[in-house]
């Protein structure tokens, strides 16, 4: 019994998203898929327990107790807390906006950039990005990235799902992909050319391998010109270097 209201209470909590943070009983049960009976049921013990919050005009919104859980996670005590002062340092350098994401990948098919934290000021070129938000892996500098990290085994999983354009400069073909993840691990970064938004360029590189924590790729988004890619990609390689440097001290004390 306490199985199923637990999974029960994962649909609706899974309905939120940035498009839709505020949503009617009515709204969550359509979208769940669970009768509309069950999800008043739910959502009571959920506001109950202050996972949800009711707002004056009857609709629901996550909840400050699941965000203050959420704080606990590893990924943001100790990866995004320790990555503060990097991120900020790459932002201050260049002006650009700054990400930071982790791989997660409950299978590699389903496996998306979960961006972490970001950093981005008025004269940042605009993206899609968002903490908390999440990225193909195939058309994200930090998604690449992160993709250089997988053995074999894991990419051909991942490509025996279809890749989905993002825009007219997305990455569909496997072996295209394949060729970019070779380049990006001999040089120790990856770049994107307008593939998840026209105009953009995104220079990434990956941390290396923290006991704890998931694969993690942090970057920089841009304007994309001749000279960019060249100026960006010592800093970011510098600043993942030194990003898990801290990370593993950190870890040791």
């Amino acid at each position: 019994m306490a199985e199923g209201m637990l999974r029960r209470a994962m649909t609706l909590l899974a309905v939120f998203d940035e498009d839709d943070p505020a949503l009617t009983a009515v709204q969550l049960s359509a979208r769940s898929g669970l009768p509309l009976s069950t999800t008043h049921r739910v959502l009571a013990q959920l506001v109950a327990e202050g996972m949800v919050d009711r707002t004056a005009d009857h609709r629901y919104t996550v909840g400050a107790r699941l965000w203050e859980i959420g704080e606990l996670s590893p990924i943001a005590l100790r990866l995004r807390e320790t990555a503060l002062p990097h991120l900020v340092r790459l932002y201050e350098a260049t002006g650009e906006n700054v990400h930071l994401a982790v791989l997660d990948a409950p299978t590699p098919a389903a496996a998306t950039a979960l961006f972490a934290a970001r950093i981005t000021g008025r004269a940042s070129v605009p993206t899609l990005g968002r903490m908390g938000g999440r990225h193909p892996l195939h058309t994200t500098g930090v998604g690449k990235a992160l993709l250089a990290t997988r053995d074999d085994p894991w990419l051909s999983a991942y490509l025996a799902v279809p890749l989905l354009p993002e825009t007219t400069r997305s990455i569909t073909d496997g072996e295209a992909l394949r060729a970019e993840i070779d380049t990006a691990r001999t040089r120790g970064y990856a770049v994107t050319h307008g593939e998840m938004t026209l105009g953009n360029v995104s220079v990434a590189a990956p941390l290396g391998t923290v006991t704890g924590l998931p694969p993690t790729a942090l970057g920089i988004v841009a304007h994309a010109d001749e000279t960019i890619e060249r100026r960006l990609a010592h800093m970011v390689v510098a600043a993942a270097r030194e990003l898990t440097q801290d990370l593993r001290g950190a870890r040791s004390h």
